[in-house]
């Protein structure tokens, strides 16, 4: 009689801890950060395309040239908050900030 030969699965979780780090590691906490900038970056190209803009177009509504939105379409690193924020007000998109701390979210009363 066969035996079958199951295939182990890996949640996504898994696969990080085991090829980027645990969670809290250094290594780790780079790859979250970068990752969360890659989606703040597809995040604003997409709400300037939805706006039909141009990055120029974009770039005069904030006040910044075109090349500055080209950069924070392709990599929000080295973007400040407030140009973040400004960039969204232009969009008149609203953006929505969580903190955490220790796994509790913080809440303004």
């Amino acid at each position: 009689m066969a035996t079958k030969n199951k295939i182990k699965t890996y949640s996504l979780s898994e696969m990080k801890d085991e090829f980027i780090g645990k969670a809290g590691t250094k290594k780790r906490d780079e790859y979250e950060y970068e990752l969360n900038m890659e989606v703040l970056s597809f995040m604003i190209k997409k709400a300037r395309q939805q706006r039909n803009l141009t990055q120029e177009q974009l770039g005069e509504l904030v006040g910044v040239q075109k090349a500055q939105i080209s950069k924070l379409e392709s990599s929000a690193n080295s973007a400040t908050i407030d140009t973040i924020l400004k960039v969204f007000k232009a969009l008149k998109a609203e953006i929505n900030f969580n903190v955490k701390i220790e796994n509790k979210k913080l809440q303004l009363a």
